[in-house]
């Protein structure tokens, strides 16, 4: 990767004189990657796994500079070109805007290619279930038990052109080209979309600089006492809450194990790892000790739901906001986290807030906090929904018991 970062800044100090001007002048002149971020829109995403996430990537971005700089002074690039901010940017048009080649690890650009925007898998109703279709169709089915030796195999060259085209994009030798697949019928003025893989938010936010509103794959992880992790098989990485706040099913399963003594943890290992419930007990049990965890987590954040929402606009009033005389005495009335952006943004005002200016390098950087307060309302959210998805099924055994009670 930093190889080819060098060979994009080496092709953009050519100026008009490089082939791939008329790619190049399109690329945008600023990204909202993690690494790019402030100090103080670190903290803003508050969650110690995302300021780690982020401060990691900040790392590797001033590493790999100072690792290829010699390199970018002997290829004599411009002043502007070497600096930390030229690296990042060209680093984040690789991470962000790179397709994958069987021959290169680090992917290619793709003029026209990158233009797409990302759908999140699962998003579709149109996948591998066309495939069982196609599979179970009985041309396939009388296909292969009428003809076994028969040479020929259109039915299934049809399935293995289908599966190629469940991919959105691979390289072609055939065609020795970038060939793209589209999933749905698009109709004229519809966006076209892309698959990328599966992201949770804040790997979207440190490789492309943004979020899904409605993210599949987002997930948040709650700590787990070490005998959690003992008492069985599961990974590590499985044992999540969903994005619609429903824990994991090997969550639930470790739990259920963990929660009943060690002695019957041999005999009814089997039924926790095929999903089902011990005893409603148990299952109250789990999903009180879940709802708890969820409840110190909110607790230890510095803001609420409500709050994070009601900051979101605040920060789009900032974006929005014209007249700078406003903007400053609107500022002074925020909450402590607005003034603490006008600080950190070294923005300086009078009295009356008149020579308040948002500059475009302020705006990125409001646009990078609104990034990261958007991201941990998420996550909270997240947090909230686990915590009344286990109210309501423990409501839902109260009710029974007390069903049961009056039928008897």
């Amino acid at each position: 990767m930093q190889i080819m970062t060098v060979c994009l800044l080496y092709e953009m100090g050519k100026g008009k004189n490089s082939f791939w001007y008329p790619y190049l002048k399109h690329l945008p002149r600023s990204y909202e990657i993690l690494a790019t971020f402030s100090e103080f829109e670190k903290q803003a995403l508050q969650v110690d796994d995302a300021i780690w996430t982020t401060e990691k990537a900040i790392s590797k971005a001033e590493s790999e500079w100072k690792r290829a700089n010699l390199l970018m002074q002997e290829l004599k690039l411009k002043s502007r070109l070497l600096s930390l901010r030229a690296w990042i940017w060209a680093s984040a048009t690789i991470s962000s805007r790179t397709l994958h080649i069987p021959w290169d690890d680090v992917g290619c650009l793709c003029p026209v290619g990158d233009l797409f925007n990302y759908a999140a898998p699962g998003e579709e109703s149109n996948g591998i279930e066309n495939v069982e279709s196609l599979m179970h169709s009985s041309s396939l089915q009388d296909h292969s038990l009428s003809t076994e030796h028969s040479t020929d195999n259109l039915p299934v060259e049809r399935y293995d052109a289908h599966i190629q085209r469940l991919t959105d994009g691979r390289f072609d030798e055939d065609f020795g080209a970038y060939c793209f697949y589209a999933r749905n019928k698009y109709k004229k003025g519809e966006q076209v979309l892309l698959i990328y893989g599966t992201y949770t938010n804040l790997e979207l936010l440190e490789h492309y600089g943004f979020l899904l509103k409605e993210n599949p794959n987002d997930k948040v992880f709650i700590p787990l006492e070490p005998s959690m992790y003992s008492s069985n098989s599961w990974p590590k990485e499985s044992m999540y809450i969903h994005q619609d706040g429903k824990p994991s099913f090997a969550l639930l399963s470790a739990l259920r194990l963990w929660a009943i003594p060690q002695g019957q943890r041999r005999s009814m290992g089997h039924l926790a790892y095929s999903g089902s419930q011990l005893s409603v007990e148990n299952e109250i049990s789990v999903l009180k000790w879940i709802s708890q965890n969820c409840h110190v987590i909110l607790n230890n954040l510095p803001t609420t739901v409500e709050g994070d929402s009601m900051l979101l606009c605040t920060i789009d009033k900032i974006l929005n906001f014209r007249n700078p005389k406003e903007l400053g005495e609107m500022l002074c009335r925020s909450e402590s986290e607005a003034c603490a952006f006008l600080e950190a943004s070294s923005l300086q005002k009078k009295e009356n807030g008149a020579e308040l200016l948002l500059c475009s390098k302020t705006k990125r950087s409001a646009e990078r906090w609104k990034l990261a307060v958007d991201w941990r309302l998420r996550y909270k959210k997240i947090l909230t929904d686990c915590i009344s998805h286990c109210t309501e099924i423990i409501n839902s055994f109260s009710s029974q018991n007390v069903s049961t009670v009056r039928t008897q």
